[in-house]
Parts: C-alpha cells; structure tokens; sequence
C-alpha cells in the first residue's frame, strides 16, 4: 500500500465513503477526490431527470383519462362532473362536441402547468447538485419574465379570459351567442380565440381578452316574440280571441309540439303605429329553437286573422275596389 501524501484529499482515509475505495482500488488520489463528481453527481442527476419524466408521463395519463369523453356516450369527462354546465341537450351532437372540446382545452392547460412544474423542478434541483448558486439565476428569470409579462400582456389576457370562459362554461359549440363584435353559431372555442360562424356564412375569430359581454341565445330556454300587425278598425278583443286560439292550434300541432315548453301568452297590444296596431304573442320554447317557431307562428296567426275576416293595417289605403270616376 501507497503511503499516503499530505495534498490526499481527507476521505480517502475513511473507509464508509466511496472516494476510500475508490482510493483503494486505483490509488490514485485525484481520481479519488474527484469521484464524486465523476460517478455520484451523474448518477444523482440522471435519477433526477428519470424521476421527473416518469412523474409528468403519470401525471399527463392522469389528466387524460379524467378529460376524455367516454366512447359512443354522451356522458361528462370525470373532470367536468364537479364544474357547471350550462349545455341544453337539445343542442344534440353539438352537445359531444362542446364537453369534448372543453374537457380537452383545460386538460391542455394542466398538461402544459403540470409539465412545467415537474420540469421547473427538475431543474432547480440538477442545478443545486451541480452546485450553482440560484439566487442570481431566479432574479433573472424573474426581471425576464416581467418583460415579457409587459410585452405579452395581450396574449395573457386572452389566455386567462378563455380558462375563466372554459371553467364556467358561458358558451360553446353549437351556442347561438351574440359577443359585441360578432354574432352567431360558435363552430369552435380555445384558450385565445372563438370562432363563429353568422346567418351569412361569414365566420369570424374573436379574441377572448376582447370580449366583454356575452348574450347566449342557447342556455335554458328562449321565449319566441310574434308581432302581428292590425289595422286601427279591428275589433281588438276578437282578435285577441282568434290569435289565441291560432297559436293553441298550432304549438298543438306536430311542426312545433317538440319545441315548445308551454303553452302561448297573449300579451295584448304591445304598440300603436302611424299604420295600425301591433298585438304580441309570446311562447316559451326550447332554446335555439324561438327562430323556427317565430316564423311558423307568424305565418299561421296571419293566415288565421284574413281567414276570420280581418283587414290588413293598410288595407284602409288600398282598398279591394277603387270607386268609379265620375264622367
């Protein structure tokens, strides 16, 4: 055996470390001193990035299997069950297609919070097995990331508004929503843009961070408004009587009886006109739906009102035969 110099490093001489047998089986004492560099910092820092990866792998099948939509069921992903929905069920297939959508789009956001929190962390701790201070390193992140905070800061309005707008469920696909700049069908909503599509064929990308109100013409129920024109000479109480008893019939009738949740209201004369009266009816139906029945209605009720021998309001301008001119 070696005998042992002053400039050996102090663990060569202690049996329980590995740089002893290191020492022992090479007796070479740099490579002793250094060995736990050489082989137990890898080692430990391997384990690290292993550990890490492993975690966000469950974690990520995790987050998957409570957001993704069972198989041929219309049922809501695990994630959703707690959260508020607030998707009518008439809406149909759309309705897969909005949980889907939704319960994708915030699984996206916890899969990308939950890898950068395990990769954060990962990292924090390789750098302090290597020995870098972090002190300067996390005053640097953190002016760097108020720079950007500051530049982005658009972006992250939009991001937020859309995980707010997700979580609460204020509209999705297959919703009639009316946001300000834009009005009609939503075809697709993500963390930064909705897109719709109008009664033109336009479709229009409307950042979440601009919008500042929402009319969903698709949650709960819709009231369809009929306005029937009359002219100033109607007898208003029979006519009353006779839309009433149209608008029965008809919400009766196989056209409509599915999307109708009760019966018609005659609300009476909603306003008077230079050309005559206007009487309004209104009927709760399923939402959605107000515009189909609205028109139906408004057919059956004018149809029903020349059948019982009602004038139309400008009929006193232009009557059915013009007296004779005098010679």
């Amino acid at each position: 055996m070696f005998p042992l110099l002053s400039a050996d490093p102090p663990c060569t001489t202690d049996p329980s470390t590995f740089c002893y047998t290191v020492f022992q089986a090479t007796h070479n004492a740099w490579l002793a001193g250094s060995a736990n560099w050489l082989l137990t910092k890898p080692l430990k820092i391997l384990m690290i990035i292993v550990i890490a990866f492993v975690v966000r792998l469950l974690v990520r099948r995790l987050i998957n299997r409570v957001t993704t939509l069972p198989r041929g069921s219309g049922k809501l992903p695990a994630l959703l069950r707690p959260l508020r929905e607030r998707a009518p069920e008439v809406l149909g297939s759309a309705v897969i297609e909005r949980r889907r959508q939704r319960a994708q789009t915030i699984g996206s956001v916890l899969k990308s919070m939950a890898t950068f929190l395990i990769y954060g962390l990962a990292f924090i701790l390789v750098l302090g097995e290597l020995g870098i201070n972090l002190g300067p390193i996390i005053a640097s992140a953190g002016i760097i990331g108020v720079a950007i905070g500051f530049g982005a800061q658009n972006l992250v309005k939009d991001f937020l508004s859309g995980i707010f707008m997700m979580v609460e469920d204020q509209y999705g696909v297959g919703d009639v929503v009316d946001v300000g700049a834009a009005s009609g069908t939503v075809e697709s909503v993500g963390l930064r843009i909705t897109t719709l599509r109008d009664l033109k064929g336009t479709v229009w990308y409307v950042r979440n961070g601009e919008i500042l109100r929402v009319g969903n013409s698709s949650q709960g129920f819709a009231v369809a408004v009929v306005d029937v024109p009359l002219g100033y000479t109607a007898d208003v109480e029979r006519a009353t009587t006779v839309l009433g008893e149209a608008a029965s019939t008809a919400t009766e009738s196989d056209l409509l009886k599915d999307n109708v949740l009760e019966p018609p209201e005659m609300l009476g004369v909603e306003s008077v006109t230079p050309e005559g009266l206007e009487l309004r009816l209104t009927v709760k139906v399923r939402p959605g739906k107000q515009w189909a029945v609205q028109r139906a209605l408004r057919a059956q009720l004018l149809a029903a009102l020349e059948e019982a021998g009602f004038d139309p309001p400008l009929g006193r301008l232009f009557p059915n035969s013009a007296p004779a001119i005098e010679k």
